[in-house]
């Protein structure tokens, strides 16, 4: 993301908490702290791993609290928790700026192919003044209705990326018992209404045992999380969810965890005593 705005032109400062990977982004200064960044910058972007996370960047010692500039915009990309999005918002807001909560969806290559979606909280006319910097690195931007409505969408989001997943790896397992052969079988599928975009990109990874992550299964676990306790806070059952979860934690119990989230299927192979993938 960050390559690619330097790429379209735009003046850049980087923070990380590992150093390396901010002195990696040639063409970009970097900033000694996140209020360093914020002090010289009138839009801030966040993208951490969890809620902890983006509440130590925004409110811990050298935090962008304590160095934002008034009519400063932070847009956070992360994905975490709806409310503690609110509350740090409010916190931004009362420091004279502005937030928008825009979680991102399209993984590692969305984020090199500058081909993003992003699903955007917050008010419409920051959302225009942060437009430009955002088609850097996106080709879908929606608006989706006030701060933390952009954090609920994108656990919509991952509803809908772990039912595929899960789906994705009952269909190849069956397909594995079936004798079918399975580069086949998803060159078959994938373009009709069984298609998807975990199964278009996932799918032949878990047929070549290529268990690389572009999202891996403890973050994923961490925003199964997130989606069943907002479904607890609105009093909405999520079955599928709720037990895709434990499949998750099933692999996570025998060292899995840093595989992608397409290896859900490894939970379905160890019940069922299958090796899925293609004859070589």
């Amino acid at each position: 993301m960050a390559h690619n705005l330097v790429a379209q032109g735009h003046q850049l400062a980087v923070w990380n908490r590992t150093i390396e990977k901010a002195r990696h982004i040639q063409g970009a200064t970097v900033a000694d702290s996140p209020s360093d960044l914020a002090a010289r910058s009138d839009l801030v972007m966040i993208c951490v791993s969890d809620t902890p996370d983006v509440e130590e960047v925004v409110q811990g010692p050298r935090g962008v609290l304590s160095g934002l500039q008034p009519r400063s915009l932070v847009i956070d990309h992360s994905t975490i928790s709806p409310s503690v999005t609110r509350t740090l918002a409010m916190a931004v807001q009362d420091s004279g700026g502005q937030w928008l909560d825009a979680p991102v969806s399209g993984g590692p290559e969305g984020a090199s192919r500058g081909t993003l979606t992003i699903m955007v909280g917050g008010a419409l006319e920051q959302l225009d003044r942060a437009r430009p910097y955002l088609e850097a690195y996106s080709s879908t931007i929606t608006h989706v209705g006030p701060v933390g409505a952009g954090q609920l969408v994108k656990l919509v989001n991952q509803i809908l990326v772990v039912g595929n997943q899960l789906a994705s790896s009952e269909a190849l397992l069956f397909a594995q018992a079936a004798g079918l052969d399975l580069e086949s079988t998803l060159n078959a599928v994938k373009g009709g209404a069984a298609g998807s975009w975990m199964l278009s990109n996932r799918g032949p990874q878990m047929i070549n045992d290529d268990w690389r992550p572009g999202f891996t299964i403890d973050l994923q676990q961490k925003d199964l999380r997130l989606i069943l306790a907002a479904a607890d806070e609105l009093g909405v059952p999520l079955p599928g969810t709720a037990l895709i979860f434990q499949l998750y934690r099933a692999l996570q119990r025998v060292g899995l965890g840093e595989e992608g989230n397409h290896a859900l299927i490894k939970a379905l192979q160890m019940m069922a005593g299958i090796d899925v993938k293609k004859e070589r």
